[in-house]
């Protein structure tokens, strides 16, 4: 496996979740499939309670703001198993929150919800988050010679929290500095990546980004800001001119830091 130099002048390691230091498969198979199984049982059960209330608040307003867009919404048919008023405002929401994640909606609404309700499974064993096993031996490596390492996913804050706290590989939180969300942009657009850097205190072109989806990592290299992208089993396939044009890696061990003379 040929080795891979971290870009010169790198202070930051900016990490990507899924496909990147985490298998697709984990999240289709597994955290996805959890939510549409055990959302209408949640709902029932928390629905009383300020956080749940909260959160069904946050998703009302996004389906106002995708009205107000004319984007598409879910059609409700009347139901005849639905009585009460309460149970009729449940299926709206799961209506809703199955809708988003059919069409791969990454709002911040779905994403807090979905966070709340992994805390469960994760807290009780039911869930244990994967990550490839190159991964945790190259932070610690790159730690120690001096760099940060944050994750942006856009999955929560929480979630990500969640999958490195409760992980095979048992609590590993301690080796990221931070991590970031959709809260400070979406990963497509190239100002998310500026304020990650400021929020950081570096300059754009201090931060090497490592993600497997090059709409992402476009953006990040307008902003400045350096670009590995992850070939892992299952990512999205490359074009020849995308493999041509960014610099790849296979497994985290191949990233070298190389220092300026």
């Amino acid at each position: 496996m040929a080795t891979v130099s971290i870009p010169a002048g790198t202070s930051a390691l900016l990490l990507d979740i899924e496909g990147t230091t985490t298998p697709i498969t984990f999240v289709k198979d597994i955290l996805f499939p959890y939510i549409r199984e055990h959302l209408e049982d949640y709902l029932s059960t928390h629905w009383e309670e300020d956080e749940c209330k909260q959160d069904v608040h946050l998703l009302k307003k996004q389906i106002e703001e995708d009205m107000r867009q004319n984007r598409a919404c879910p059609v409700h048919a009347v139901d005849q198993t639905v009585h009460t008023d309460e149970e009729k405002a449940i299926r709206e929401v799961v209506d809703n929150v199955l809708w988003q994640m059919a069409a791969d909606r990454k709002s911040t609404a779905l994403k807090q919800l979905q966070g709340h309700m992994w805390r469960s499974a994760y807290a009780s064993g039911r869930i244990k988050g994967e990550i490839y096993q190159d991964v945790i031996p190259s932070i610690k490596r790159w730690r120690g010679q001096g760099l940060k390492v944050y994750i942006y996913s856009s999955g929560s804050v929480e979630a990500q929290k969640l999958l490195f706290g409760y992980s095979v590989e048992g609590d590993v939180l301690d080796l990221f500095d931070g991590h970031f969300d959709t809260s400070i942009g979406a990963k497509v657009d190239g100002k998310s990546y500026e304020r990650i850097a400021e929020r950081i205190g570096c300059q754009p072109e201090e931060i090497t980004f490592l993600t497997d989806v090059t709409r992402e990592a476009k953006a990040a290299e307008e902003a400045g800001v350096n670009v590995l992208v992850v070939v892992r089993p299952g990512n999205m396939e490359l074009t020849d001119e995308e493999r041509a044009h960014y610099n790849l890696i296979t497994s985290f061990s191949q990233l070298e830091l190389t220092r300026r003379a």
